[in-house]
């Protein structure tokens, strides 16, 4: 996986968003995909990546999830996480 940190990461699509109209769209309509093919990672199955673009009249405020840790990332927080499957808190939260 890059060396960037998530932050870096989430720039660099909402850069590429920004100067391509092809992949904004893409963005839009197949979001996974989109930033998979453009990061090189897996989001994991079963994850939801919703992708809204503000207009004119519009805007959208995001909350972070709640700080608890579920099981799952309790688990690769003891085990580590090495490979390049990045979990929700990971490319959205960090």
């Amino acid at each position: 996986m890059s060396t960037k940190t998530m932050s870096e990461l989430r720039e660099q699509v909402v850069e590429r968003a920004t100067m391509d109209e092809e992949f904004r769209a893409r963005l839009l309509a197949e979001p996974k995909a989109a930033i998979e093919e453009e990061l090189g990672v897996k989001i994991p199955d079963g994850f939801t990546v919703e992708v809204h673009g503000d207009v004119e009249d519009t805007s959208h405020l995001v909350l972070p999830p709640p700080t608890t840790l579920g099981e799952g990332e309790l688990g690769q927080v003891a085990g580590g996480h090495h490979d390049n499957e990045l979990t929700a808190r990971e490319l959205f939260w960090s």
